[in-house]
């Protein structure tokens, strides 16, 4: 592996776009232009494609470990001036916070099997008797099986929460057309038992007489006047 395919790798894996770029760099010191990143991101066998020097790298690693660990207060990191896979492996396990047993879990889940040891091993000093060095089929898969498990998808729009509950409250209410129906419902003949409506009903001129009335119902009232 070299640098540009673990950046390459980094960048796909947590949908970095340029302009984050740029800032991972920048917080760890190093101003690089979106052309600049374009270029170590292209194939390597595009006419544009530009080789990632391991000092960028290391400032750029050292960037993502500010971005997911927060950035500490005090003078920043010195990068490396020449990177190995065991420096690559040693800050992404940083940035990630991750444990021995979590990488080795992690790499079981690509189906790569490595002991405490061993990974250990990877860990130590270049002058210790149990220093290891880390071969590229090591960080390949490390770096296959962070992908597998933090991989951030593209979600495309950015949906706001706080207008996401009303998005959700309206696909639950009323059809639209309620109002329709409801018009029409209004616009109906009333029941012909609604009292509310004069000559509505079939018996209408059966007017009811109080027989201890002195004084004849209107409708007769009106009769005897003709």
């Amino acid at each position: 592996m070299n640098n540009n395919d673990v950046l390459r790798k980094l960048r796909y894996t947590f949908n970095f776009n340029d302009k984050q770029m740029v800032a991972i760099f920048a917080s760890a010191g190093e101003i690089v232009s979106r052309e600049q990143v374009s270029a170590w991101l292209k194939k390597d066998d595009d006419s544009d494609f530009v080789s990632l020097f391991d000092t960028k790298l290391a400032l750029f690693l050292n960037g993502f470990i500010n971005e997911k660990r927060g950035k500490k207060p005090g003078p920043l990191a010195i990068p490396e001036k020449r990177l190995t896979n065991n420096i690559i492996l040693t800050k992404l396990k940083i940035a990630l916070n991750l444990q021995a047993e979590q990488i080795i879990s992690l790499l079981e889940e690509v189906d790569f099997r490595i002991s405490k040891p061993e990974l250990s091993a990877f860990s130590r000093k270049v002058d210790h008797q149990h220093y290891r060095e880390c071969k590229d089929q090591v960080l390949r898969n490390l770096l296959h099986a962070i992908d597998k498990t933090y991989h951030v998808e593209r979600t495309g729009k950015i949906v706001n929460p706080s207008t996401s509950n009303s998005k959700v409250s309206s696909t639950n209410s009323k059809p639209s057309n309620d109002k329709k129906v409801y018009a029409k419902k209004k616009a109906t003949k009333p029941e012909p038992s609604s009292p509310w409506v004069e000559g509505a009903r079939p018996n209408a001129s059966n007017v009811y007489v109080n027989p201890n009335s002195t004084t004849a119902p209107k409708r007769q009232r009106l009769k005897l006047s003709k």
